[in-house]
């Protein structure tokens, strides 16, 4: 096990860049050695951008220059806005350097979707084949192999994790799947803009991006995976609806999440469903009822929460999943996949509880 990993944040200005940062200072293993906000912010103090970090990480602010950067590094993280990674993860790796990037430029394993959805061609498909999907708690061993790892999107997260029990054990017509979540204002970013301007945003709920969220392809992509797993013949890929929500908090995601039971599943076959299958998940929570599943209990903290309830009426699963969608569905599921590549216990830094109230 190495004693003191030397790791470097690329994209240390926003929200995530932010979180994670703060998360890493908390790591009795890691020491923080390179850190990349815009060109601006060059020679700046970590905390001129970032003041809840004073006196917590006192290190400048450097310029993007990969060479000098893995010569100081044993990893990096990178959170930048998408299409920024798809070069300096390219160049890290050439580098020897194990890649942790937090935007959306090397999850999709089919680069012609990858296109489709975010309007360019992306210029490295022979490294996007070695990428693996940064989900622990499906993907495990593979992120413990791998020198780059695609962090999940926040939708995705709670998303996947909530069906994925009932969809690899074939308990759910994966055609009847609708996700309704609602996200906190940090989800949009640090970057400001009229629709997340207090006036705009306080005291206000709406629906966005119905059908056309570019967390959508992730979401059916992590599915299909789990159903082409447990599948004993050819499988139409699943197609979901899914609408996201503005919600005025500043952190976490509530994901419900509608299913039809199979014609031959009852009650009984779902009672202990999420028990079975992430009973030794260390950052998986259940509970017994709904209500309990509150992104509120979640700030700060790398859990993900669910529950689930039978609705005997429609034949159907309701699923509760909440996170905050700045450690779970972001930093701190990436420092859970960097304790994983470098034999790190996978709990290490990540076990504070949320913030109440």
């Amino acid at each position: 096990m190495i004693d003191q990993l030397r790791v470097g944040v690329i994209g240390a200005s926003g929200y995530t860049g932010g979180e994670l940062l703060r998360l890493l200072s908390l790591h009795p293993k890691v020491k923080i050695c390179q850190v990349v906000a815009s060109s601006k912010s060059e020679g700046l103090s970590v905390s001129s951008l970032l003041p809840n970090l004073s006196k917590i990480i006192d290190i400048q602010l450097t310029p993007l220059n990969v060479p000098t950067i893995a010569k100081e590094v044993d990893l990096v993280f990178l959170s930048l806005p998408h299409t920024q990674s798809l070069e300096p993860v390219a160049e890290f790796l050439s580098h020897e350097k194990l890649v942790i990037d937090l935007s959306a430029d090397y999850r999709l394993q089919d680069p012609q979707v990858y296109e489709q959805w975010y309007q360019t061609t992306h210029p490295h498909p022979d490294v996007l084949k070695k990428a693996v999907y940064g989900l622990a708690e499906l993907h495990r061993s593979a992120i413990r192999k791998s020198q780059l790892v695609a962090v999940p999107g926040c939708y995705p997260t709670v998303a996947i994790l909530q069906l994925a029990p009932f969809i690899a054990q074939n308990l759910i017509d994966p055609s009847s799947i609708i996700i309704d979540a609602k996200s906190g204002v940090s989800g949009a970013g640090r970057s400001p803009a009229i629709g997340f301007h207090f006036p705009e945003a306080h005291e206000a709920v709406h629906a966005y991006k119905i059908g056309a969220h570019r967390h959508l392809p992730e979401i059916e992509q992590g599915l299909n995976h789990l159903i082409s797993a447990s599948a004993k013949k050819t499988f139409a890929p699943l197609s979901l609806m899914f609408s996201p929500h503005l919600i005025p908090i500043n952190r976490g995601i509530l994901s419900t999440a509608y299913a039809k039971l199979q014609s031959d599943s009852g009650p009984a076959d779902i009672e202990n469903v999420y028990h079975r299958f992430y009973q030794d998940e260390p950052f998986i929570r259940i509970f017994p009822q709904a209500e309990l599943v509150n992104p509120r209990n979640l700030r700060g903290a790398n859990f993900c929460d669910l529950s689930c309830t039978y609705d005997s009426r429609t034949g159907h699963i309701v699923s509760n999943g909440a996170i905050d969608n700045l450690v779970k569905g972001a930093s701190g599921q990436a420092i859970q996949c960097m304790n994983l590549m470098v034999d790190f216990p996978e709990t290490l830094g990540l076990t504070g509880p949320g913030l109440f109230p």
